[in-house]
């Protein structure tokens, strides 16, 4: 389906996706590139879903940086532009991949990583430097220009930034700050994602640009939402409401891209 042919209950199931993927980035700090695109890639065309969810995420994020203090900005730039300007680079690549790949085998592909994010966040423990290649072992600008290409290609093909997020969790931040970096990193990311989609032609028409302009609304809402129940609600049933909803969104979306749902 195109956001062309979108009925009004449709439209308001796209609202309300990018409204509870707000939400759930309020709460846990991260999560909204993520749930909106793989709930979204059920409704839509995967590769509409990823171009259309590019300019939330930067309100999102834009959000979320406005947390962080100037110094604490200054700080977390200096210490972490190896890992945004090579993510950079390879968000441009995997978005230029983006519209060469078939949609039965993006949506599988979205399916999995959902699944693989689900997996990696049950962990209890921090990821082991192996994994997440962070910390004191990894945290050379070398390697963090080496995990931001990497990871930047799989999040200009897909939205997913699970690897940026594990690495940058492996350092020794505390959440407020983890946050506001995570929402740094992406923030530029996205800016350059916005006009990089444009110069492309990646969106299928204005029609879907001004939706996803209009989606910033129940975006910001969402996050707004999210922050106020962060204070009420546990680690534990917040944790088992987003992987929950993932799980559920990941097997749709294998189960859709293999002609089985």
């Amino acid at each position: 389906m195109t956001l062309a042919a979108l009925t009004p209950a449709t439209a308001a199931a796209v609202a309300l996706v990018v409204l509870v993927a707000g939400a759930t980035n309020g709460v846990a700090g991260f999560g909204f590139a993520v749930v909106g695109t793989m709930a979204l890639a059920t409704l839509l065309d995967p590769a509409t879903a990823v171009v259309f969810m590019i300019v939330p995420i930067f309100s999102v994020n834009l959000s979320l940086v406005s947390d962080l203090s100037v110094r604490e900005l200054r700080t977390c730039s200096a210490r972490f532009w190896p890992l945004i300007a090579a993510a950079l680079v390879g968000t441009v690549v995997g978005m230029a991949a983006l519209q060469r790949v078939p949609a039965a085998p993006l949506r599988v592909g979205l399916g999995v990583l959902t699944l693989g994010f689900v997996a990696t966040a049950q962990r209890a423990a921090p990821l082991p430097a192996w994994v997440s290649f962070g910390g004191d072992a990894f945290g050379s600008r070398p390697w963090m220009a080496a995990v931001g290409g990497v990871s930047g290609l799989l999040f200009g093909g897909t939205n997913v930034g699970v690897q940026l997020i594990a690495y940058l969790r492996s350092f020794d931040l505390s959440h407020g700050l983890f946050v506001g970096v995570v929402a740094l990193v992406f923030l530029g990311l996205n800016g350059v994602r916005v006009a990089i989609a444009g110069a492309f032609g990646l969106y299928p028409s204005t029609a879907v640009a001004a939706a996803s302009l209009v989606a910033v609304l129940p975006a910001v809402v969402g996050v707004a939402v999210g922050k106020r129940l962060r204070e009420v609600v546990g680690e534990r049933p917040r944790r088992l409401v987003v992987l929950g909803l993932l799980t559920l969104v990941g097997v749709r979306l294998v189960a859709g891209g293999l002609g089985i749902a």
